[in-house]
């Protein structure tokens, strides 16, 4: 199932060679749980990367580091792929995703094995094409031999044509064109006008009626030609011997980056794993086991394709128990409890994560299972004896590190002797230490189970109203077998359950009864837990109620008060007005305003004081969205502005700024001093004011703030210009200097810049996109047109 999660045949390698790991290797497996953790996280934010088409390179590094071998184009096409692939994941893994608010420890030690490959791929960049053909480029030997080659054919063929436009006046040739026989070039001749030609016959038609002539013109120049083709086959060679020797110098490194590649993509896979089936990651325990809502993830893919749901499994046995008894109706669900603990087991101990709401997992050095028939024919092994032999080995080879699985003990045989057999097997296993899950239909069993200390019974539900298995495992009790209810619900005659039931034995029904009758008061028991949970839920919703209720109350004895507050002093303001209107003097006028503007800030002073510690008490669990509640001191105010002022309880405009925290503000036609703290809000702001209209940094200096910015001639020319070009350098050298440059175009208060890159592999380009989604200076970013540098350029918008 984890191997269709693999896109390549390296993926698909490295998952096939999963196996569990012992004990001794827990920090193997709580490492590669952590790894598959922070590719979740990163896959859960819409993360991807392109695995598919990689493949397993040692056969040709291996051929790569023998001195003088040659790989062919496309093998060193192949190998300069998963290069190329490893250095753009090198891009992604030492820069983890601001998305990712813990980052990706373990995901960055695995991308640090990479090396950088920017100076190879640098040097084989433009050399080979996508075919896997060299390109001109290679060297220039090879690009002067090539165009040689071209001249010499347009020579032969102007010749060949000129001797064309002869023969064809005479009858003889058969068609006007000229082709190619053994890389020369010759024309098409009548086979019965063959004698006119004069040449080298190269073959003739499946017809035979017409012969390939080299014209004696042109055998010198065919010569020259095919020296040329020799000539440029041992150019080819010189090159791919020296891109071989590049790629055998390397080979380690690369041979490393391939494993990395393998690893990342077999963490990828268990992650998306885990997503589809909500798995968790398992924790490992010095005993205990406890699995909470568990399944079977090769039953939920089944039963997911039928549109159906698997009823998950809980279980726990505490470190002291080291022995579960699971019994209950078949189909109940008992061998599909034995095989999950299992599976589960080993899967935590390959390092996945385990398709569970929670799982705590001792650590074991075997897992041995008796699940099933092995009857054989050809060994003369029969039911029973076959599941005596895989005991036999079991009770080998268990410690008190094993988990022992046991389905149907004691079965296939006489039901007496079987049920003394099961116990004493049972009981071995227990003095071994050995964690076992046995299931049965025994009743000594549960007896067993019941009476020893350490071991603990559990059933599988049954339904006695519908006749149905619930598959809900409970632990603590034992269940009834219910063969009969069964075997009615399956149809069988009524008349033979009815003589099955008198033949049961009284004890027998004594003990199907009383767990008939334990199972039903669990069952009510349950059912008043789940009432008292919901009647609780219910006091918990009506005390919150209350509780609301209680601060609406104290919220609205706040609003009045303020009300009182606001009537109070608005009709002050209006006597201040009036006594001052009345005053012609100007001297008497200025004294009657001081001595008001002292009552004023008399008066609220006392009167805060009645009432300010209810206000910031109740203010304080207050709704945010009150629209009552305290505004946050503004950072900026300008004359000219017009505020809201909370003692006035209205608008005011700003004439005049005495100090950093004393305005003389202008409400109608009085005039006041205000401290900054009495300013609410700004209601809006004077277009003139510094910031309104400057940038950044001019802004910052209007406001007495200190600004120096470091000089660096590039960074500097490149603001000028809106453009930075960054081709040729190295990821780490590109990314530092668009970060100067963005910081310098942002305090220019420049609205977009041009990033220059180039093509390339794409490698560079990749990396400064991904730069880019980070930076708190960017808005955007866009490919321009291509008559503006297409993929060789991004276009950044600027926050303004």
């Amino acid at each position: 199932m984890l191997r269709n999660y693999a896109a390549s045949p390296l993926g698909r390698s490295r998952i096939e060679s999963l196996a569990p790991r012992s004990p001794e290797d827990r920090a193997w497996m709580e490492q590669q749980l952590r790894l598959t953790e922070e590719v979740r996280a990163y896959w859960r934010t819409g993360g991807r990367f392109e695995f598919a088409g990689l493949t397993d390179l040692a056969q040709l590094l291996a051929k790569a580091r023998i001195e003088d071998a040659v790989l062919d184009p496309l093998e060193i096409r192949d190998v300069l792929a998963v290069v190329e692939r490893a250095e753009a994941w090198r891009a992604i893994g030492l820069a983890p995703p601001s998305a990712l608010r813990d980052g990706w420890p373990e995901v960055d030690k695995l991308t640090r094995r990479i090396v950088g490959f920017a100076s190879l791929l640098k040097w084989f960049h433009g050399k080979l094409l996508p075919d896997g053909t060299l390109d001109d480029k290679a060297s220039l030997a090879l690009a002067r031999i090539r165009r040689e080659i071209e001249q010499q054919k347009r020579q032969i063929q102007q010749t060949l044509r000129a001797h064309l436009r002869r023969l064809s006046d005479d009858g003889a040739v058969q068609d006007e064109l000229i082709t190619i026989r053994g890389e020369r070039f010759v024309i098409p001749v009548k086979t019965e006008q063959r004698r006119k030609v004069q040449g080298v016959m190269h073959g003739a038609s499946s017809s035979g009626q017409t012969v390939f002539v080299e014209p004696m013109e042109t055998i010198e120049q065919n010569n020259e030609l095919v020296r040329l083709f020799e000539e440029e086959l041992s150019e080819i060679r010189r090159i791919l011997a020296e891109m071989t020797a590049q790629i055998g110098a390397r080979a380690a490194e690369i041979h490393e980056a391939v494993a990395v590649l393998a690893e990342l993509e077999l963490q990828f896979a268990k992650a998306r794993f885990a997503e589809d089936f909500d798995c968790v990651p398992p924790r490992f325990t010095g005993g205990d086991l406890r699995l909470r809502q568990a399944v079977h993830p090769v039953l939920e893919r089944n039963l997911r394709a039928k549109k159906r749901h698997v009823v998950p499994m809980s279980l726990e046995m505490a470190a002291g128990a080291r022995q579960l008894i699971i019994s209950g109706p078949n189909t109940g669900g008992k061998t599909v409890a034995l095989k999950s603990v299992g599976l589960l087991a080993l899967m935590a101990q390959t390092g996945m994560p385990v398709p569970a709401a929670e799982a705590l997992l001792p650590l074991f050095d075997a897992v041995l299972a008796d699940i099933g028939d092995a009857q054989s024919i050809a060994q003369d092994l029969s039911t029973f004896s076959s599941h005596i032999t895989r005991i036999h080995a079991m009770a080998q080879a268990a410690t008190r590190h094993s988990l022992v699985l046991l389905d149907e003990l004691g079965s296939a045989t006489d039901p007496e002797e079987g049920a003394a057999l099961a116990v004493a097997i049972a009981g071995h296993f227990r003095a071994s230490h050995a964690l076992t899950l046995i299931s049965t239909h025994h009743t000594s069993l549960k007896v067993y189970a019941a009476n020893t200390e350490g071991v603990v019974n559990a059933s599988v539900g049954f339904d006695e109203t519908t006749l149905q298995p619930t598959y809900q495992m409970r632990v603590g009790v034992p269940g009834a077998s219910a063969g009969l209810n069964i075997a009615q619900q399956l149809g069988l005659d009524a008349r033979i359950i009815a003589d099955a039931r008198t033949r049961l034995s009284s004890q027998t029904q004594d003990i199907s009864r009383f767990l008939d009758r334990l199972h039903e008061d669990l069952k009510q028991v349950e059912h008043e837990r789940a009432d008292l949970s919901k009647k609780s839920g219910e006091v918990e919703r009506e005390r919150s109620r209350l509780e609301k209720l209680g601060l609406e109350e104290q919220r609205a004895k706040v609003r009045g008060l303020e009300k009182k507050f606001e009537e109070l002093f608005n009709d002050l303001t209006y006597q201040m007005r009036e006594a001052v209107s009345a005053v012609q003097e100007r001297s008497a006028q200025q004294r009657l305003t001081k001595d008001a503007e002292r009552r004023m800030a008399k008066l609220r002073r006392e009167f805060k004081e009645q009432f300010d510690s209810t206000v910031v008490a109740h203010r304080s669990g207050a709704d945010v969205n009150d629209p009552k509640a305290p505004a946050q001191p503004v950072a900026h105010l300008f004359e000219g502005d017009v505020v809201r002022l909370k003692s006035l309880g209205r608008d005011a405009r700003i004439t005049r700024r005495l100090s950093d925290d004393l305005y003389e503000v202008e409400a109608g036609g009085l005039k006041m001093k205000v401290t900054r703290s009495d300013v609410a809000s700004v209601s809006s702001t004077n277009t003139m004011s510094p910031a309104s209209s400057q940038r950044p940094v001019e802004a910052a200096r209007s406001r007495g703030i200190n600004v120096k910015l470091s000089e660096s001639s590039g960074a500097a020319a490149g603001v000028a210009a809106g453009e930075i070009n960054v081709i040729g350098k190295t990821v780490d050298e590109a990314t530092e200097e668009v970060e100067r440059f963005l910081d310098r175009a942002f305090l220019a208060g420049l609205p977009r810049v041009r990033i220059v890159h180039g093509h390339g592999m794409g490698i560079l380009r990749k990396a400064l996109r991904q730069f880019l989604k980070s930076h708190p200076h960017v808005g955007s970013f866009t490919e321009p047109p291509q008559n503006e540098g297409g993929a060789g350029a991004t276009v950044v918008e600027l926050n303004q």
